[in-house]
């Protein structure tokens, strides 16, 4: 699949993400993609967020293809639940966020970082680094084990975002053609 024949759908996490952010680059570098805006981007509510999300899928019209970061692949997981087979092709899962963020993320409900633990009902793809202060490398493999996930092992990378050098993020690009390229074109 081109990124041209999918509604391409950025879900940041806490705080949004900046300008000098990859996924801000992305929404700005293809046209097919768009920001799912949050009511308040430094309070996540699990329930909120994630029916923005769902509201997002169910007003596209291509395939969706889901590109979440941090908290924003929480999002996904918990929207997943509300989502019919066939509503997504795909979710390029990046950074996920476990239980070292309750600690470290301000104003998150107690149980935004409750992951499902079933298989997604869509092709993902979760790319987590060895030293991301938000989820340990373990976490990450779980989540991607239980979801279904392929698992891509990122390095020392950080928490995948603009402070940690990741702001154009090529590597991530390049991933996400490949990616693209994976999913077969669903009927929306």
């Amino acid at each position: 699949m081109k990124t041209s024949d999918a509604d391409i759908l950025i879900i940041p996490g806490w705080s949004g993400s900046g300008p000098d952010h990859w996924q801000s680059r992305w929404v700005a570098k293809l046209s097919s993609a768009r920001l799912v805006e949050q009511e308040d981007w430094y309070k996540p509510a699990r329930d909120a967020w994630a029916n923005r999300i769902v509201a997002a899928v169910r007003a596209a019209t291509k395939p969706v293809v889901l590109v979440a970061h941090s908290c924003g692949v929480s999002t996904v997981a918990h929207a997943a639940e509300h989502l019919k087979p066939g509503e997504v092709a795909g979710a390029f899962l990046v950074a996920p966020a476990a239980e070292r963020a309750k600690r470290s993320i301000p104003g998150m409900g107690a149980d935004f970082i409750e992951h499902r633990r079933e298989p997604l009902p869509f092709r993902s793809v979760l790319i987590a680094s060895t030293n991301d202060s938000y989820c340990t490398p373990e976490e990450a493999k779980a989540l991607a084990e239980a979801w279904g996930s392929e698992f891509v092992d990122a390095g020392e990378s950080g928490h995948l975002n603009a402070e940690s050098g990741h702001g154009p993020w090529p590597d991530g690009l390049l991933r996400f053609a490949g990616f693209m390229r994976s999913l077969s074109v669903l009927r929306h």
